[in-house]
């Protein structure tokens, strides 16, 4: 694994803890995004990409994330204590959702990027300076027109297929008489008024 690039977007002086934003690229050809960089305790650290852990409420079943204390639904109050906690006592409200496997990888990746911290952070100080976290790598000209064009450029032929099927769930309730779902509108529509 080579790190090939790394592009990192400062944040504003009154952000407490979160230093920067930062993407990776592995090998010239895999980029992994919205990696943090965060003055913790004992210094900075990278914080991986990761999403927040939800959990069901019991009683309607709706999705909630695990520090909400009432339902976003039916209101039902949740128990407060229902998070996975770690070895320290924390309680586990985010999931990685991309991540190194072992301690060489973390730290491999963590020297790129406060090393390219800091030369940014030099950076910034210049005349002119433009974040170019945003920029992209290639030129519109190099980018295939469709699905085909990326088949074609494989050497594959593509070939057309018939319509797909009607979507299926809870979503899509075609079959209910449109004289209840306007009668609902109208409920709603009153008790605002």
């Amino acid at each position: 694994m080579v790190i090939t690039e790394v592009r990192i977007k400062l944040c504003e002086a009154n952000s407490e803890r979160l230093l920067a934003f930062c993407s990776v690229t592995f090998d010239n050809a895999f980029v992994v995004r919205d990696l943090k960089i965060i003055e913790g305790t004992k210094g900075m650290f990278v914080a991986m990409p990761s999403r927040k852990l939800t959990d069901r409420c019991l009683k309607c079943g709706c999705k909630n994330h695990l520090r909400a204390r009432f339902c976003n639904l039916c209101g039902t109050r949740l128990d407060e204590h229902r998070a996975l906690r770690a070895a320290d006592g924390r309680a586990k409200l985010h999931a990685d959702i991309a991540h190194p496997i072992h301690s060489v990888a973390r730290e491999q990746i963590q020297n790129a990027v406060i090393k390219a911290y800091a030369e940014e952070k030099e950076r910034a100080k210049l005349p002119g300076y433009v974040c170019t976290y945003d920029d992209y790598d290639y030129d519109t000209d190099d980018l295939p027109v469709s699905y085909g064009a990326v088949v074609n450029d494989l050497g594959k032929a593509t070939r057309a297929h018939g319509p797909h099927a009607a979507p299926k769930g809870t979503h899509f309730q075609a079959d209910l008489p449109a004289a209840r779902s306007a009668s609902k509108n109208d409920d709603f529509a009153a008790g605002i008024s």
